[in-house]
């Protein structure tokens, strides 16, 4: 049986974006006050204006994070363990109502298409005291796959 070569496929951000706007899982990693790691795994979508864009609440992990560190970085995951993935670098702006609720509508378009009452759907947020992490793409790696290195392929 043949063996799967490992993939690392460099794309420009049209691509990336491309890429992106097809799936909605991701793990986004902030920086603790002390400086190490913390990971989330989050829902995402991408906005009109190519950022990575991601529901939470005010109290979170993530959200106070990047209040006081806005570097962000996510692993854009596939449906599936072997699918591409691509690592996003950039910096991140959180959002609070009422200023979060319009771009949460977008967020959820870019997810999920249209609501059917969207007037219900922002009241939610509002009640809901839902706030938006904004992430801008400032660089990225290749589009990877797991695999064999290809020296190793044919062993």
């Amino acid at each position: 049986m043949a063996r799967r070569i490992a993939t690392a496929d460099r794309v420009d951000r049209a691509g990336l974006l491309e890429l992106a706007r097809t799936r909605t899982d991701a793990i986004l990693l902030t920086y603790r006050r002390d400086g190490g790691p913390q990971m989330s795994p989050v829902t995402y979508g991408v906005d009109a204006e190519g950022r990575v864009v991601v529901s939470t609440y005010p109290d979170r992990a993530k959200a106070v994070n990047l209040r006081r560190d806005p570097r962000a970085s996510l692993c854009l995951l596939g449906a599936d363990f072997s699918d591409p993935w691509v690592q996003v670098d950039g910096t991140a702006e959180v959002l609070d109502p009422p200023d979060s609720v319009e771009p949460l509508v977008d967020y959820f378009r870019s997810i999920s298409g249209e609501h059917p009452d969207w007037d219900e759907y922002r009241r939610a947020m509002v009640d809901q005291g839902k706030s938006l992490v904004r992430v801008t793409i400032e660089r990225w790696g290749p589009v990877a796959t797991g695999g064999f290195p290809a020296r190793l392929a044919q062993g």
